[in-house]
């Protein structure tokens, strides 16, 4: 046996049978970790709940902290304000509620301003009117502009998404329908089949429903969580389908080939829109995130013109028109399509 590993013909055979066993078992490692990959993919936050153990109730509280439609109702701007909050921290799934993002805000808000004041001080700054102005713009504009704009751009990412999402679903919906699956059964498999956040969301459908909600309720009410037309045009089909009858998987089919259509032209006005509102997002989050940035590297470049009469003026005014602006541009690139 030793002579014929020494000779050249067994240590041929030798590394060619460790090259054979290391090929084999990275074949095999790389498999299963595509395979869990995929898998992991294409399950949703309300499955992986369901393989941790969690209950129905637990999945539905968690998904659904932030549901706009169940927060305490408060009139006027205040309540329109709580309720774009807590829509946005659904829609970018974030796990803590508007009133904790508020107190959060306050607290860093006074820390920061405290502690800015305190350093200016001993920096031999004087505190006049302009001085505390731009620190208390400054910790406005770190502790509650900057993550004010981080949830919007979460959330309207995941928003898009979830407009991307609802046409494939549809089509697996319409398929299944042609199959013979009843609609339950169809949407139940858009739970198993589809990513969040849309997977999720149908999720909470199909158990609403298997508790004896109207299936066109349970629909509603997710249109209105995320303020979806597309969603709106499917409750429509399925209510119109169960007063008159008809071929609800035709229904549905030319409803997705619409709803592309809409997409299409959608991500036309997009395109043309393009610059605007490119121009809307700099003239909106650069100013805040350029006055935090200057104004942590070179404090004094605010302050020692702060102590200027005419700044006590001047700098209110900025800033309210900075409001102005941006309020101006959001209408002129709030395109409805």
């Amino acid at each position: 046996m030793i002579e014929f590993l020494d000779s050249a013909i067994g240590r041929f055979l030798f590394l060619l049978v460790i090259f054979a066993s290391v090929f084999l078992m990275s074949q095999v490692v790389l498999r299963v970790g595509v395979q869990n990959r995929a898998h992991s993919a294409a399950i949703n936050k309300r499955l992986k709940m369901f393989a941790q153990g969690a209950d129905r109730e637990r999945v539905h509280a968690v998904i659904l902290k932030n549901d706009p439609n169940r927060g305490p109702e408060s009139a006027g701007i205040w309540g329109s304000l709580i309720r774009n909050l807590r829509r946005n921290l659904m829609m970018a799934a974030l796990p803590i509620g508007p009133l904790q993002v508020l107190l959060y805000m306050a607290i860093a808000f006074i820390t920061m301003t405290l502690v800015v004041l305190v350093l200016a001080f001993l920096s031999d700054f004087v505190l006049t009117v302009g001085v505390v102005q731009v620190i208390v713009a400054f910790s406005a504009a770190a502790s509650i502009g900057i993550p004010l704009l981080v949830i919007s751009f979460l959330a309207n990412r995941r928003h898009r998404k979830m407009e991307q999402q609802f046409p494939v679903a549809l089509d697996i919906f319409v398929r299944a329908l042609r199959s013979g699956h009843p609609v339950a059964s169809a949407i139940e498999l858009l739970t198993t089949e589809m990513e969040d956040p849309l997977g999720s969301e149908f999720g909470l459908v199909a158990d609403e429903v298997s508790y004896g909600a109207e299936l066109t309720e349970a629909l509603d009410a997710l249109a209105e969580r995320w303020d979806l037309d597309d969603i709106r045009m499917f409750v429509v089909s399925l209510s119109l389908q169960n007063e008159t009858g008809g071929n609800l998987a035709e229904v549905l089919e030319n409803l997705a080939v619409v709803i592309r259509e809409r997409q299409t032209l959608y991500l036309k006005v997009r395109a043309l829109s393009s610059e605007g509102r490119m121009t809307g997002w700099l003239l909106t989050a650069l100013p805040i995130i350029m006055f935090v940035m200057l104004f942590m590297l070179n404090p004094p470049f605010y302050l020692e013109v702060a102590t200027d009469p005419i700044f006590y003026i001047s700098f209110p005014v900025l800033i309210a028109w900075y409001f102005v602006g941006v309020f101006a541009i959001r209408k002129m690139i709030d395109l409805e399509v």
